[in-house]
């Protein structure tokens, strides 16, 4: 039976917990930013957020569920950051809006009234939303809870739902906002609250927060500072950042003078955030006369907590730090699965970009990812034969000096990498992986999606297929037999002996995997396998012979 309710003493801790993640991994969410202005640190802008609400919960001490809400939407709202942490805040006004009146414990309409209040308020603050952001992961979120209180889930449940649904739109990001693509990465607004929700499921769960934790969900790029791209300075249309509080507002201020107000800042500047309170107006904006704010915001009351930040000289700062981090080779490999991405990381590539078979990434996405590797010489491995076109547009038009490896598997990128040696110069790397691409056997073993017939083979749908360098070279009903035959076809090309590798995709399990290769180096006794996670979808194995 699910549990169908939270107390308030839990309740108090999934926010304590939430608030201790996202600290954690703030500078993994501050990567994920397109631009190198003061809004983007996303993950210290929310951290910093949530690190003030907290503290107003502990300083206020409340008893009840209303209080906790209570306290924490005027902390996060004292102590919002950037677009980001302002966000941020509206989403927690939601939480006390709709938590009003409760005492004991939040049942699971409750928290979906909170996800839904929340982001309603959310998308109010901003003056003009755009999907593809943390509200859109905000709003699916909320859709997603609300259908699974009313199919009577428990408060616990709920939670799940949080996950599952934020992070399958926080996956759609990309697609909704042409930026993210473009650069590579996810929304770090919709990271940085998944990951407070994280939190949320950690205190449910009783696991501990440790100093290694780290967010549970899968990037594509890596958490160093210096990853953050750093454009031209003259592309920052408004070049200063704007944050400050209008406090004791004038007795007439209402809701219609304070849209005035947001209509007015639009005429001169961007990514405009105004959020009210009885007692406070929270502003920020970006602008090229801070002044001219400052005057239209002192119509409506007395001006506190001024931060202005030029965003021009920032970048040029960052712009500069990176120069100076620069590295004299990178490496840049297109992966799929967690398994195949520690692989890659663990023989020194710096830039994962996810693709395959059927997510081919574009050739600014490769470009951008070349950027990111911050290196005079960038070698870039397609790992697929349908990407080495795109990769080499890409290196046509990156500044920095790049080297293909024409790559047409995961398993020939992997063993091109493993000829890589980080002391040596270019012309000798380029070389030695080249060279190595011809020393792996690779195949593949996958389902087939239709009946077709190849090479005088009949093929049904659902059909178990086992390719050899892009060639379908074994047919069965069964992953296991058909692995075998495809892997003896690999080894005749080897002579019965070598290193056979078998990375298990995400729906092999890891027995079977290893049964397979056990009665395997029973018939080959001059072959040596060896199991790898790989984690790959749709593929139940990647293969190397070596």
């Amino acid at each position: 039976m699910s549990i169908r309710t939270i107390d308030c003493e839990l309740f108090q801790e999934m926010l304590f917990d939430g608030a201790a993640l996202l600290e954690k991994n703030k500078q993994t969410i501050d990567s994920l930013n397109v631009f190198p202005v003061p809004d983007g640190d996303t993950g210290t802008n929310m951290s910093m957020t949530m690190q003030r609400a907290i503290a107003e919960i502990r300083q206020t001490k409340p008893t009840t569920v209303e209080g906790v809400a209570a306290a924490l939407s005027m902390g996060a709202l004292k102590g919002a950051r950037g677009n980001s942490g302002v966000i941020l805040s509206q989403i927690f006004r939601g939480f006390s809006k709709a938590l009003k009146g409760a005492k004991a414990e939040v049942d699971a309409q409750m928290l979906a009234n909170a996800l839904t209040v929340g982001t309603e308020a959310a998308y109010k603050a901003v003056m003009k939303p755009r999907e593809g952001t943390i509200l859109t992961v905000s709003r699916l979120m909320s859709e997603a809870v609300n259908e699974a209180a009313a199919a009577g889930k428990g408060a616990y449940e709920i939670v799940d739902v949080m996950l599952e649904s934020g992070e399958a739109a926080l996956k759609k990001t990309p697609d909704l906002l042409p930026v993210l693509k473009e650069a590579g990465v996810v929304d770090s607004g919709g990271m940085g609250l998944l990951t407070i929700y994280r939190g949320f499921k950690m205190a449910l769960d009783g696991e501990e927060i440790d100093e290694n934790m780290t967010i549970l969900f899968d990037l594509n790029s890596e958490s160093d500072e210096t990853d953050k791209i750093a454009d031209d300075h003259s592309n920052i249309t408004f070049g200063y950042c704007t944050e400050f509080f209008i406090i004791h507002p004038e007795s007439d201020v209402d809701e219609h003078q304070v849209e005035i107000f947001r209509e007015k800042l639009e005429k001169i500047g961007d990514s405009i955030v105004v959020v009210s309170d009885e007692s406070m107006i929270k502003v920020h904006v970006h602008s090229n006369a801070p002044g001219k704010v400052l005057q239209l915001a002192l119509k409506l009351g007395e001006i506190d907590k001024i931060k202005i930040e030029n965003m021009r000289e920032q970048n040029r700062e960052l712009a500069a730090k990176l120069k100076a981090n620069e590295k004299e080779l990178g490496i840049v490999a297109v992966s799929v699965g967690s398994g195949i991405d520690e692989a890659f990381k663990s023989l020194g590539a710096n830039q994962l970009i996810s693709g395959g078979q059927t997510m081919n990434p574009s050739i600014d996405v490769i470009a951008q990812a070349i950027k990111r590797a911050n290196a005079r010489n960038v070698f870039v491995l397609p790992n697929n034969s349908n990407i080495i076109l795109a990769a080499q547009q890409a290196a046509e038009i990156s500044e920095c000096n790049v080297i293909v490896i024409p790559s047409k598997s995961i398993v020939q990128g992997i063993t091109a990498l493993m000829s890589f040696n980080p002391e040596a110069d270019v012309n000798t790397n380029r070389d030695a992986m080249q060279e190595a691409l011809g020393n792996v056997v690779s195949g593949s073993v996958t389902f087939a999606v239709r009946d077709t017939t190849y090479e005088g083979r009949t093929i049904a749908t659902n059909d178990i297929i086992g390719m050899m360098e892009g060639k379908i070279c074994a047919v069965g009903k069964d992953i296991a037999s058909t692995t075998a035959e495809l892997i003896e076809l690999m080894l005749a090309k080897r002579n019965g002996d070598g290193v056979v590798t078998l990375y298990y995709g995400a729906d092999t399990p890891v027995e079977n995997a290893e049964a397979l290769a056990e009665q395997l180096s029973e018939k080959y006794p001059d072959a040596e396998f060896i199991v790898q996670e790989g984690d790959q979808p749709l593929y139940y194995y990647y293969l190397s012979v070596e």
